[in-house]
């Protein structure tokens, strides 16, 4: 059994309302990583984590699902979540085992109730948060206008930290590069917006940015971690998991700036019951005692 070390694991939990792609989008992830050979569908009933026959069924998501695959030495574990709010438990219950909670938006549907539900969740929790789009590819999207709408719905700390190009058929990273033609806003423009606002976590880093005009990938890096835990920064991705469009850039998203568990805020447990009970603070340690969060417990009938 494969080994990985806590700095190079990567925890993200997809949630959203129906709809939004979810599923679709773990097998993009999937096949461009070469766990896979190709993607299943929901017609097709051949989806990886809509495997239950009722899920086949009716097409769409009944429980959480857990997925792992490796990309460029990091270890990804992905959990697709029910979009549909009669089956929000299991979406709940799937964010205590996270750093990262992301939450996929459909472009032509916009913001739904179930995102700003989930959205508000995953603040009480205090998990890193991002946001993706996904469709971007669908016919009469505004992504524009979209973007704008998040920023009014869930304030201005959502930047885009990658832009659609070459008519929404591929996707430009605006955070390490400062040059190219998009789609929609200033590449240039966005990659100032965001570094500005990762700068903003520390004043000694913020003395620098201001006197230089650029900061160093490590400098941005250790930052922009610092902007996630505090919720300073809910960078947003965009992809079309049908075409594959931004699914490479969603990737390296995760490697280079996704927290590790070192880097997410801890998880909240309590020692004890009742009235006694106290916060614990459950810091990552391989040498230290396990302390284990169950999120889900599936009963197989068949089963011996």
């Amino acid at each position: 059994m494969a080994t990985h070390k806590t700095e190079n694991i990567r925890n993200l939990a997809l949630v959203g309302q129906s709809g939004a792609g979810k599923s679709t989008l773990i097998e993009a992830l999937l096949a461009k990583t070469g766990t896979i050979k190709t993607m299943g569908s929901h017609q097709r009933g051949s989806l990886v984590t809509d495997f239950d026959p009722l899920e086949k069924l009716h097409q769409h998501s009944l429980d959480s699902a857990i997925v792992g695959f490796e990309y460029d030495g990091v270890h990804c574990n992905f959990i697709d979540t029910p979009g549909y709010p009669d089956f929000r438990g299991p979406t709940l219950a799937a964010m205590a085992a996270v750093e990262t909670t992301a939450i996929v938006i459909n472009a032509q549907s916009g913001i739904e109730l179930s995102t700003r539900r989930l959205m508000q969740r995953a603040v009480d929790r205090k998990l890193c948060r991002m946001i993706i789009i996904n469709k971007i590819d669908t016919d009469t999207v505004d992504l524009t206008q979209l973007v704008r709408k998040i920023r009014a719905e869930f304030g201005n700390q959502c930047l885009p930290i990658n832009l659609p190009a070459d008519n929404h058929s591929t996707v430009r990273d605006c955070f390490f590069h400062t040059e190219g033609e998009t789609d929609i806003f200033s590449l240039s423009a966005a990659h100032d917006e965001i570094n500005d606002q990762v700068a903003e976590v520390d004043d000694e880093l913020m003395d620098i940015y201001l006197e230089q005009g650029e900061l160093n990938r490590e400098q941005l890096h250790q930052a922009f971690e610092i902007a996630l835990r505090q919720g300073h920064l809910v960078p947003i991705c965009f992809v079309s998991a049908k075409s594959g469009a931004g699914i490479d850039e969603l990737l390296k998203f995760c490697k280079r700036l996704a927290p590790n568990p070192f880097e997410g805020n801890p998880p909240p447990f309590l020692k004890g019951e009742g009235e006694n009970a106290v916060a614990v603070s459950a810091e990552p340690d391989a040498d230290a005692h396990v302390i284990a969060h169950v999120f889900k417990i599936t009963n197989d009938p068949f089963s011996a």
